[in-house]
């Protein structure tokens, strides 16, 4: 129960004024405002996810493996 509460406690308090504090030092750092920094952050996780399922798919390393094998059986 007491974990739980520290638990529920760490996350409804302490989490958002940490993200909070790291935004804001990390706007003062880059010299930007804060709204800035947060429209920013959400451009590059748009970015990425739209790589992650264009092409980092077909650089899936296990999909280039099977690709591989593939090939070099039918060469055999």
């Amino acid at each position: 129960m007491i974990a739980l509460l520290l638990y529920r406690t760490v996350v409804d308090h302490l989490l958002p004024w940490a993200i909070a504090l790291a935004t804001r030092m990390l706007a003062r750092s880059l010299n930007m405002p804060e709204p800035l920094v947060h429209s920013t952050g959400h451009y590059v996780v748009a970015q990425v996810v739209a790589f992650e399922y264009g092409v980092g798919r077909s650089l899936c390393p296990y999909r280039i493996a099977r690709l591989l094998r593939a090939w070099w059986r039918g060469l055999r």
